[in-house]
């Protein structure tokens, strides 16, 4: 019986840090196209990826979980150049663009 329960609290975490994961992946990807569109910088590949995951605490004091995600652009749709974006919880805490030419 013990682990029958273990094995439900186990799959409900999973199933939790699923769903959050893709929340917050979501968040980054209208970050970084906000920051592209507002740079009138090209967004590429429609794509973001989580380069780093870790525990971390917010302002509040609570326990959440800091993602790093990287994504591309273009600044003269020749070169790639890359950002970064972190969240805490499901908040923008950072957005980094590698230097770009001014249009």
């Amino acid at each position: 019986m013990e682990w029958e329960l273990a094995a439900i609290l186990a799959l409900g975490l999973l199933v939790w840090f699923w769903y959050d994961s893709m929340r917050s992946h979501e968040h980054a990807l209208a970050a970084a196209e906000r920051a592209c569109e507002r740079d009138g910088l090209q967004f590429l590949d429609g794509a973001a990826a989580c380069v780093a995951l870790r525990p971390a605490r917010n302002e509040a004091g609570q326990v959440t979980l800091r993602r790093t995600y990287r994504f591309e652009f273009s600044d003269d749709r020749y070169h790639r150049r890359a950002g970064t974006i972190t969240l805490l919880g499901s908040e923008v805490e950072a957005l980094e663009l590698e230097p770009f030419l001014l249009q």
